[in-house]
């Protein structure tokens, strides 16, 4: 059996960034900024960085539906409080459930089809 390779000696991972699809920039920036509280970092017309508490979002645009729709990813995050604040700017969301797993989650879907849930251990 080979040994296993030594923990990086190289720089450290520093953080993860989802990279989802958009069929219109301009709807997601809207949804984003007025439901979920983001900001916008960077426009273009060919990609849009959004951010919250140090989050990023990033979105490309893609002509294809189904590629949104079958994209999520998964954000930790004080669920009460998000729940809390995303109802308050009009979503409708189910409240969040503790999980099986140990994880209290939530989730949103955007209006192009990405998933995005929302969770912290239970």
């Amino acid at each position: 059996m080979p040994p296993k390779p030594a923990a990086s000696a190289g720089g450290k991972v520093q953080a993860t960034v989802p990279v989802l699809a958009s069929l219109d920039l301009a709807e997601t920036l809207r949804f984003y900024t007025r439901h979920l509280g983001f900001d916008p970092l960077l426009e273009m017309d060919n990609y849009l960085i959004l951010q919250r508490d140090g989050c990023e979002l990033h979105f490309w645009p893609c002509t294809e539906r189904h590629i949104a729709e079958n994209t999520s990813c998964y954000v930790r995050a004080d669920t009460e409080a998000l729940h809390a604040d995303f109802t308050a700017r009009g979503l409708q969301l189910a409240p969040p459930v503790v999980q099986p797993w140990g994880m209290k989650e939530m989730f949103v879907i955007d209006p192009h089809g990405n998933l995005l849930k929302f969770g912290e251990p239970a």
